[in-house]
């Protein structure tokens, strides 16, 4: 491994463990993204946020989705999270299931397996991160 990949590793597992302290799952290989998405009932409903390493972005998406999925009344049934960038099978297996324009980081919310809610980097960057929560919240409200 090089110094660029071992540190774009150590990066991304401070950037991980922002989320997975925090109560959400990281998949990290094609075959966990499938065997969880398959195990979904469809009254379930799954917050996935694709990570990235992506400054402002990022820096913005992680503390909004773990603030709205703790703190909101309605909250999803499961929290997941890829990793772009690092675990490029898992984000693309994911991306899959979400069939928009790639986009990380970004949001998707599912019911079993029904996206019905998704927000894309270009919606996340630039913005207050209390209007990024509200979008979150209206989501979760709607949907869970």
């Amino acid at each position: 491994m090089n110094a660029y990949d071992a540190y774009m590793k150590e990066l991304a597992t401070q950037m991980r463990a922002e989320l997975t302290q925090n109560g959400f799952t990281s998949l990290e290989t094609s075959d966990d993204v499938t065997a969880y998405m398959n195990g979904r009932h469809e009254d379930e409903t799954t917050f996935v946020v694709i990570n990235s390493t992506c400054g402002c972005a990022a820096g913005l998406a992680r503390p909004a989705a773990v603030a709205v999925a703790e703190q909101n009344d309605k909250k999803p049934d499961n929290k997941v999270t890829v990793f772009a960038g690092q675990d490029r099978e898992a984000t693309e297996t994911m991306r899959n299931y979400i069939q928009q324009v790639p986009s990380s980081p970004s949001f998707a919310l599912f019911k079993g397996h029904t996206l019905v809610h998704f927000t894309p980097r270009e919606h996340i960057e630039g913005r207050d991160i209390n209007d990024l929560a509200m979008d979150i919240k209206e989501a979760f409200d709607t949907h869970c």
